[in-house]
């Protein structure tokens, strides 16, 4: 009778309330719109993984990127997030496992017989106990499976933090050398202006030019000088930005001037459904299902009653010098069983929230897919219509150059105003200014590709339940 009873709660503890987790199924395109003639990402392939940066060949870019994963204090803020997912997890877990306590306890008190004192007496008892509360209904295991989501989600968010910190810090470098491309396109501009003053200057003197145009050629020296200085700002912003993602104070940070990444590498755009796999936001957003599932699971084993079992054994004397005889022994066994017969619908709607709370992360997954394929569309036809426009802008500065130069020599051959100058100078500037956003905008379409295709994260990295549970974890 003993056996069939014992048998009969393992299997009853080999079940668990509430629905098992079912990745949901999503309808994946089978290729991206864009299709500008990216190489299909291959399991072996050259292009750079975790370390999706070097890729722009720049051994500074290199550097501070390394500094990120190590010094940054919102990624370590992350990992401690982390570190405490883990340990509720554990914490979780140890429900399934008896409770064993010892006690001891010892006094010694006066005692009186009709009056009469006896003297002082000593007593002691010396107890251990055990208590079991077998997760029949699968209640535990279900908060378990929903605390061990949860430690697997934190992964994944830390592993898109500290992607986005990252991509972060790359773009505000690209921004920082095209800051310095522009100071550069200005220093040369502001002597090209002040060539231009000197010459206005020489001939308003010989009387062959009205003031008008000296004041033209001050005025437009003056622009460029306060557009320099503005520049020198904006550089200085962006670099203290990159100290601060590096973990630096913005003053212990100096990066010297240097120019844009000569190539803008093109990372391989595999096929849309390895995103599913590939972005960590999406293993979050599914992990984060796998996590309300089991609240469901958690909510309805309310409903079931807890049973637990308990045992007690040890010693008790008077006096205590006699604690460890037999004859002083003690023991107890104890079965109990509690639950709740009404509760005014509490249980009903704790199901009922947990269920909506899995119909929510159901949307929120489904629409992080949706806003990953977005992404990599946009960063594809970025790509594509910045390397078209490419050679046109280049053609472009180029025939502004020659206008320029041409409208020059015409003024000072008499045969145009000094407005023709003006107009040609400003095109020019404006012209070489759009080539260096241009040059700009394709480099952070790279960075943002890099980043929508998940900077070489695999879903495969995430801990498994086993070593979140073993505490075997290390550094997601």
């Amino acid at each position: 009778m003993r056996r069939v009873s014992v048998a009969a709660l393992m299997a009853l503890s080999a079940c668990a309330v509430g629905p098992n987790y079912q990745k949901p199924a999503l309808a994946v395109p089978a290729s991206y719109k864009t299709d500008p003639g990216w190489v299909k990402a291959a399991p072996g392939d050259d292009a750079p993984k975790g370390e999706w940066w070097r890729a722009f060949n720049d051994p500074v870019l290199d550097g501070l990127e390394a500094e990120v994963s190590v010094n940054n204090a919102t990624l370590a803020a992350d990992y401690a997030d982390y570190e405490q997912a883990v340990a509720l997890a554990r914490e979780a877990r140890g429900g399934l496992l008896p409770q064993i306590g010892l006690t001891g306890s010892a006094t010694r008190a006066a005692q009186t017989t009709q009056g009469v004192s006896a003297g002082p007496a000593s007593s002691g008892t010396f107890e251990g106990s055990a208590s079991w509360t077998p997760d029949i209904w699968g209640k535990i295991r279900r908060q378990v499976e929903e605390s061990t989501a949860a430690a697997q989600v934190s992964a994944a968010d830390l592993a898109n933090a500290r992607l986005s910190a990252q991509a972060t810090l790359a773009a505000d470098y690209i921004d920082l050398r095209a800051a310095d491309e522009e100071i550069a396109l200005y220093q040369q501009t502001v002597a090209a202006y002040q060539k231009s003053l000197q010459i206005v200057q020489n001939q308003y003197k010989a009387g062959t030019v009205p003031q008008a145009d000296v004041l033209s050629a001050q005025v437009q020296l003056d622009g460029a000088q306060a557009a320099l200085i503005n520049l020198g700002a904006a550089r200085a912003g962006y670099e203290h930005a990159i100290a601060v993602l590096a973990g630096h104070a913005p003053g212990e940070v100096s990066i010297a001037p240097g120019t844009l990444m000569a190539q803008v590498p093109l990372a391989p755009a595999s096929v849309p459904s390895a995103l599913l796999e590939r972005r960590p936001d999406i293993a979050a957003a599914e992990r984060a299902m796998a996590e309300q599932n089991a609240a469901i699971g958690v909510a309805v084993g309310a409903y079931y009653p807890d049973i637990s079992l308990s045992a007690l054994a040890g010693y008790s004397a008077d006096p205590i010098g006699g604690l460890f005889s037999a004859s002083n022994t003690l023991w107890s066994l104890g079965v109990s069983a509690t639950g709740t017969l009404f509760d005014g619908g509490q249980k009903y709607y704790a199901v009922q929230a947990a269920k909506y709370g899995y119909a929510a992360a159901v949307q929120t997954y489904r629409q992080t897919v949706l806003s990953a394929f977005q992404g990599v569309e946009t960063d594809l036809s970025d790509l594509q219509v910045y390397g078209d426009e490419t050679p046109v802008e280049a053609r472009t500065v180029a025939d502004a150059t020659r206008a320029a130069r041409i409208a020059q020599n015409e003024y000072q051959a008499g045969t145009v105003d000094y407005t023709s100058v003006v107009t040609a100078e400003v095109t020019l500037l404006g012209d070489e200014q759009n080539a260096i956003t241009l040059k700009t905008n394709r480099l952070l379409a790279a960075v943002a590709l890099y980043q929508d295709l998940g900077g070489g994260f695999e879903a495969s990295e995430l801990p498994a339940a086993g070593k979140i549970l073993a505490g075997l974890t290390g550094t997601p």
